[in-house]
C-alpha cells in the first residue's frame, strides 16, 4: 500500500515583472516531464520527515549559497536526478563540495531524502521546481562550480526534437552561471542527442570542449559518475554511453 505524500515546498512562479528581460530559453521548454508514479509510504514519510530541512522552497530572488548550505563551497547543480542514485554517490564521493538538485518528480524527491537520511549526507539541498526558471532566477552569474545533466529525456521522435532540454538559449543561461573553470557534463545514451549536445555545447563561445584532444569530441566517463542499473543493463545489450563534459573558459 502507498501512503499519500505530503506537499512539497510552496514553488510559487514570479510575476512577470520579476523575470529578467534577456531570460532568451522559450517558455515553453521544461527541465522535467511529469511522469506518472505512485510515492512509497518509504517515500512519503521522507518527504515529510526530511523534506523540511533538505528542501528548498522556490523564489524569485538570488539564493545565498553559503546560509543554504552553512557553508561556502564549490557548489554543482544538477538538473533531474531521477530517483537520486547517482547524486547521493557522488554527493558521498565528493563531501567538500555543495549538491543543488532539481527534480520535481515527487517519488525520485523522496527517494534521493531517503538516500540522504541513510548515507548521512549533509552537502544536498532539493528544488521541487523547474530548473529552468530556478537558472533563471535564483542563481547569479558565476555561482557554479559545475553543473550536472545526466540522460535528460531524449524525445527520439524529430517532431518532437524542439522540446529537448539541451538548447542553445539555456545553455548560454548556464555557461554565464559557470564561474571561469567551472564545468557542465551532460549525459545521454541517445546517439542522435549526444551529437545535438556536442554541437549546441560546442556552439557556445563561453564554453570549450574537454575531450577536443578525442576523436569524436565525447569524454571519457569521470570517475565520479556511476554506472546505474539502468545503464548497466543497457550496456550489457550492446547500447552506448556518451559523455560531454565542457568548461567555462
Amino acid at each position: 500500500m502507498t501512503a499519500t505524500p505530503p506537499s512539497l515546498p510552496a514553488s510559487p512562479s514570479p510575476a512577470p515583472a520579476s523575470a529578467p528581460q534577456d531570460v532568451a530559453h522559450p517558455k515553453s521548454i521544461r527541465s522535467f516531464v511529469r511522469r506518472a508514479g505512485r510515492t512509497t509510504t518509504g517515500q512519503a514519510k521522507a518527504l515529510a520527515d526530511l523534506g523540511p530541512k533538505f528542501v528548498l522552497p522556490y523564489s524569485g530572488h538570488a539564493i545565498d549559497l553559503a546560509a543554504t548550505f552553512g557553508r561556502s563551497a564549490p557548489t554543482i547543480l544538477e538538473i533531474g536526478f531521477g530517483m537520486g542514485e547517482a547524486t547521493a554517490h557522488i554527493a558521498a564521493l565528493l563531501p567538500q563540495n555543495n549538491f543543488l538538485c532539481c527534480e520535481v518528480h515527487p517519488p525520485g524527491v523522496g527517494a534521493l531524502l531517503k538516500r540522504i537520511d541513510e548515507q548521512n549526507l549533509a552537502n544536498i539541498r532539493i528544488l521541487a521546481h523547474d530548473a529552468v526558471e530556478v537558472i533563471d532566477h535564483m542563481l547569479p552569474p558565476h555561482s557554479l562550480a559545475g553543473i550536472h545533466i545526466f540522460f535528460p529525456d531524449p524525445w527520439h521522435k524529430k517532431k518532437h526534437n524542439k522540446r529537448r532540454l539541451i538548447q542553445a538559449p539555456l545553455v548560454a543561461r548556464l555557461a554565464t552561471r559557470l564561474k571561469p573553470g567551472g564545468y557542465l557534463h551532460c549525459a545521454t545514451d541517445w546517439q542522435p542527442y549526444a551529437e545535438q549536445i556536442l554541437q549546441v555545447l560546442g556552439s557556445e563561445p563561453l564554453l570549450r570542449n574537454t575531450a577536443d584532444a578525442v576523436e569524436g569530441g565525447f569524454a571519457p566517463k569521470p570517475d565520479y559518475r556511476p554506472l546505474t542499473k539502468f545503464e548497466k543493463r543497457g550496456l550489457k545489450l550492446g547500447h552506448g554511453v556518451w559523455d560531454v563534459v565542457f568548461e567555462r573558459v
